[in-house]
């Protein structure tokens, strides 16, 4: 019997039956042939069941999204990733994070059922940050919305990650513009023009930052209980993980000279548990701070914190240092066992060199 004379069929019987329904099935053959079946009222619903329960014994799911992946938004995934990671990041990273997503991803797509966005609904999306041309940003909202998928998979609210598809299709990122650095022959300029320096907390805070070459944030929410034995022979900073970069504790042997600010810093008197507090909605020196005073001494595009730890990296390599011990101290080294092992056996070493470095600048000031 033909398709369409089935259809007519069909017809006739579901008006002399007006309360059953007529089914059409289409019926591949294990040797490849195919028919169609048509079935009316209780047939119908009884070979349906039996197709569904065929795929379901065969291992298959039904085809089509769940009932939970149309209810589920992209916003309910998102946020839900979001929470399951924040409490493993850095307070700065996590938020930093949540508004990326929230301009980026869930103004655009939150109200969306996560099973039905496309790569291409995606990529307008992306390409809405990539217009602001802020590549690297879009780039990052695009890692974030391909954790956010992935997480959607695994819990069964979606099937797939549309991100796979969007290889190359963003723009290239620019090249890379290395932060302006000072070399060894220009400290003893800077350290002159620091020493006229108006402002004695910010004056000190770039002191300790070249002295010990911490990272700005791990320097501007600096507590004095993270100090230990500054009157004695190992003074000691212990900075918990949760402000370090790679998440896990870091610690800075002190030199004479860096103890010498500390006492500076406290005999300032300003009853606070920060070594750097201020006006501001997080209680201390701004992550500017710094860099605006580099500027006011005159070093715009020629210095900046960060560079900081370039030259003294330099400077300790070309002075034949163990370079596991400068690499432990600008906490790039792993985060494996034997890399916190080695943290603590290089801890002596490390305490000579940070000395070494403190003489050699103290040296450039005369």
């Amino acid at each position: 019997m033909s398709v369409r004379a089935m259809e007519k069929q069909g017809q006739t019987e579901s008006q002399s039956h007006p309360a059953n329904l007529v089914q059409n099935f289409f019926i591949v053959m294990p040797n490849g042939a195919s028919t169609v079946e048509a079935a009316v009222g209780a047939q119908a619903q009884t070979a349906l069941r039996a197709i569904q329960a065929a795929f379901a014994s065969g291992g298959t799911h039904w085809p089509g999204p769940s009932p939970a992946e149309k209810l589920v938004s992209f916003e309910d995934v998102a946020l839900e990733w979001y929470q399951n990671h924040a409490a493993a990041w850095a307070p700065t990273y996590a938020g930093r994070l949540k508004n990326r997503l929230e301009t980026g991803l869930l103004e655009h797509l939150g109200n969306r059922p996560i099973s039905d966005i496309s790569p291409h609904d995606l990529l307008l999306v992306i390409r809405k940050t990539e217009a602001r041309d802020v590549r690297e940003t879009a780039r990052r909202v695009l890692r974030i919305a391909s954790a956010i998928f992935r997480y959607g998979v695994a819990t069964g609210r979606c099937s797939d990650d549309p991100t796979a598809a969007l290889k190359g299709a963003l723009k290239p990122p620019r090249p890379v513009k290395h932060r302006a650095t000072l070399s060894a022959k220009d400290l003893p300029k800077f350290l002159k023009s620091l020493e006229q320096y108006q402002g004695d907390l910010t004056k000190y805070a770039v002191e300790l930052v070249l002295l010990t070459f911490v990272r700005t944030a791990e320097l501007r929410f600096a507590k004095w209980l993270e100090f230990e034995d500054l009157g004695g022979s190992n003074p000691i900073w212990r900075i918990p993980a949760e402000r370090m970069k790679m998440r896990r504790p870091h610690l800075v042997p002190l030199s004479k000279q860096a103890v010498r600010i500390l006492e500076k810093l406290r005999s300032l008197a300003l009853g606070s548990s920060y070594l750097f507090p201020a006006n501001t909605k997080l209680g201390v020196i701004s992550e500017n701070t710094l860099l605006f005073a580099l500027y006011r001494m005159g070093y715009r595009r020629r210095a900046t914190v960060h560079g900081f730890r370039s030259l003294a990296s330099t400077v300790l390599n070309e002075a034949q240092f163990n370079r596991d011990w400068v690499e432990m101290q600008l906490a790039h080294a792993d985060s494996t066992v034997r890399g916190a092992y080695n943290a603590a056996e290089w801890l002596s070493g490390r305490r000579k060199m940070l000395q070494w470095w403190s003489d050699y600048v103290e040296a450039r000031r005369k």
